[in-house]
């Protein structure tokens, strides 16, 4: 049995990632957030700590909720920073940014094989993520949180190929 839920969140990120380019306002309307905005909206990424507790609970596996949501609490905890950095005038210069970036979608991107492995090998060792509240992680919350490393990575490309020119 395919695991579906990573195969509809496969889906909506190719739609994202597809309207994005497609669209020209769609994709000034997103490229006219502010950096920061899309950085925090990895803040929910502290779902990580519920990860944690249905582990304890026996509700999810190891292989996928202590270094799943052990990822998540890092990437989200790295993110405020970068946030308040932010707003307290004293920005975290680019290179840092590029680096939570991408350690960012290297742990989601584990996170979702992880989850395809274990459901492929063990379908009911999953079978929280199909159900309310967790079903909203692979159909809306982790499609975004995918495409907005997309964004992030190339907006951070655009403005080093910018300052590079102009060097």
């Amino acid at each position: 049995m395919p695991p579906w839920p990573q195969l509809v969140l496969i889906a909506l990120v190719a739609v994202l990632i597809a309207v994005y380019c497609v669209l020209p306002p769609v994709r000034r309307a997103i490229t006219s957030l502010p950096l920061d905005f899309l950085v925090a909206i990895h803040i929910t990424r502290l779902v990580g700590i519920y990860f944690l507790i249905l582990y304890i609970a026996d509700r999810l596996p190891f292989a996928f909720a202590v270094p799943g949501g052990i990822g998540d609490i890092v990437v989200a905890a790295a993110a405020s920073i970068l946030v308040l950095l932010r707003l307290s005038a004293r920005p975290a210069p680019q290179p840092l940014y590029a680096v939570w970036n991408a350690v960012g979608l290297i742990d989601i991107l584990f996170v979702v094989a992880t989850a395809a492995r274990l459901a492929l090998a063990d379908p009911d060792s999953m079978a929280e993520l199909l159900h309310l509240p967790l079903s909203l992680l692979p159909t809306f919350l982790v499609p975004i949180i995918i495409f907005s490393h997309v964004v992030i990575a190339h907006r951070l490309f655009t403005a080093w190929r910018i300052r590079r020119s102009a060097a």
